[in-house]
């Protein structure tokens, strides 16, 4: 198993083993995954949230990336998309995500749909394991990274992956741009 330099104080498990901690489309999709570029912990729900969990388990903010869910409506149809960032960054709604997905108007799913189209918790929303036909729409920077905390589809969980295996799923697109640093 591979030695996460970003799990601070967590011990990391292989996510065959703990697929309790994982959202049941979660689980199904992750099978997909070479099982090195890839790693589960299991933490407090309290604690999902990027800048709590990162105080909480001493793991970088830098190496954290948000899922964050969109929509976008053309011509009465409803357009949605995952897009994954760095959590030091904003994604470029109204530009980028609005460009790729065609629409007007793009913004944040409202959260009880979010959950249900998913089948996630939210603060858990993760990329591996959304609907098939959503792009996933992962910044440059969170591709080139060499490791990643993510969601796990639950808030008692956190994923540790590689960029590269992010930017191998089905459905993914690496856009550079995607997202602005904070200011």
């Amino acid at each position: 198993m591979r030695n996460w330099s970003i799990a601070g104080t967590l011990i990391v498990q292989p996510v065959s083993q703990r697929s309790d901690l994982l959202a049941e489309p979660v689980a199904k999709a992750i099978t997909s995954l070479d099982e090195s570029e890839v790693g589960v912990v299991e933490i407090d729900p309290e604690l999902a949230d990027t800048a709590a969990f990162c105080e909480a388990y001493s793991s970088p903010l830098s190496a954290s990336a948000n899922c964050v869910v969109v929509a976008g409506k053309r011509s009465g149809e409803v357009r949605f998309a995952a897009a994954l960032i760095l959590a030091t960054t904003r994604a470029d709604v109204n530009g980028v995500i609005k460009r790729r997905l065609d629409v007007r108007k793009a913004s944040f799913a409202p959260m009880d749909e979010a959950v249900e189209l998913t089948g996630m918790a939210y603060g858990g929303i993760t990329p591996v394991g959304l609907p098939g036909e959503w792009p996933i729409l992962i910044d440059k920077a969170v591709a080139d990274s060499p490791e990643l905390i993510i969601g796990s589809g639950i808030r008692g969980g956190k994923l540790l992956i590689t960029g590269a295996a992010l930017a191998s799923l089905p459905g993914a697109e690496v856009i550079e741009g995607l997202a602005k640093p904070v200011e």
